[in-house]
């Protein structure tokens, strides 16, 4: 089973924020950050749109955006205030 809900739309779409900064390889300033899948597993990466240059990537959770049940663990008191 599956935890994710079904797309509602054809193709899936990736937000990809503004970072502030210059791509070294051809100077352009369109620079953005997204997770990409690539050897060794999912990265957090900082790529340049126009040449594909990567300035920065940092690991990211082996399992990209998803958590299987039950590897973690709730924090803070029970949802109806009783102790267990």
């Amino acid at each position: 089973m599956h935890t994710f809900p079904r797309p509602r739309s054809e193709r899936l779409h990736v937000e990809r924020p503004e970072v502030q900064a210059s791509c070294p390889e051809c100077g352009s300033s369109d620079v953005r950050r997204y997770r990409v899948l690539s050897e060794g597993g999912w990265w957090t990466a900082v790529k340049c749109q126009d040449c594909l240059a990567s300035l920065e990537r940092t690991p990211a959770p082996p399992l990209g955006s998803f958590v299987p049940l039950g590897t973690t663990v709730p924090t803070g008191a029970p949802a109806d205030g009783a102790a267990r």
